[in-house]
């Protein structure tokens, strides 16, 4: 049952395809989050994408005229790394099929790259991965490592349309191994319970936005926030209707604020 968006007191807010389309905001940013602001609304921002660190997305909201911290800033990237020290508290050598974003979390948290016995496979969005790194993930899973990817979104929005993605690439080892990876991100709800403990909210007077049914409506479903999908990235009005996952469907974030000022 849909609640009242009076009851909303922060976002959690998906960034391709709700914020941007790789270098072209959505919308007008600057005036969206002055009227965020002005609603005393708490925002994390938690994607999917995990080319980025959390300091790179400060520099990229930056850029957009967005005022940010790195503690507002969850990735797929913070969710593996939380995944993975529940395997391996001691950290340890891995596989990594991915950026630099997803390298630099990993390294923080005690994890490094080799290609010398690694405890896992793990992958993430890679725009230059390559069929020997892909073949190299598949013998070490069939040796023995461990299978984890960041996220399963099987494409990437960018102002060309919509190519491959992190999800695209776990298709292709899983397919050579008959290994399924055990995905840290959304659908999953624990990038959700890392926003909602850092925001201090209990999870019904938080709004999920995003523009995937599959990973960010179904992961704010799941952590019991309401959910809003926008038709600005890869999801039409026909797929949001059919699918009826979202508590509700917006053409942008912009209209969703202009209604939370209407309301709140």
């Amino acid at each position: 049952m849909k609640q009242s968006l009076n009851n909303i007191k922060g976002l959690i807010l998906d960034m391709d395809g709700v914020l941007w389309k790789d270098t072209e905001p959505i919308g007008d940013l600057p005036v969206i989050f002055s009227k965020i602001w002005k609603r005393n609304l708490k925002v994390m921002y938690a994607t999917n994408n995990s080319t980025r660190d959390e300091s790179q997305y400060v520099a990229k909201l930056a850029g957009f005229r967005i005022a940010s911290e790195t503690t507002q800033i969850i990735t797929s990237s913070n969710a593996t790394a939380d995944l993975l020290l529940e395997r391996f508290e001691k950290g340890g050598p891995l596989f990594i099929i991915g950026e630099s974003g997803l390298r630099n979390i990993l390294l923080r948290n005690g994890f490094f790259y080799s290609e010398t016995s690694p405890l896992a496979v793990v992958v993430g969005m890679d725009r230059q991965v390559t069929y020997d790194k892909m073949s190299q993930a598949a013998l070490f899973i069939r040796n023995g490592s461990q299978f984890f990817g960041t996220n399963p979104d099987k494409s990437f929005p960018t102002p060309s349309g919509q190519t491959i993605g992190t999800g695209a690439i776990l298709a292709a080892i899983a397919a050579a191994t008959g290994v399924e990876p055990h995905i840290a991100g959304k659908p999953f709800t624990r990038m959700v319970e890392m926003a909602l403990k850092r925001m201090q909210l209990p999870a019904n007077e938080v709004l999920v936005v995003g523009d995937r049914i599959e990973t960010d409506i179904l992961s704010g479903k799941n952590g019991g926030c309401q959910t809003a999908l926008v038709l600005s990235g890869v999801t039409d009005r026909e797929s949001a209707e059919r699918a009826n996952e979202a508590d509700y469907i917006f053409q942008d974030l912009n209209e969703i604020i202009d209604l939370l000022g209407v309301n709140g």
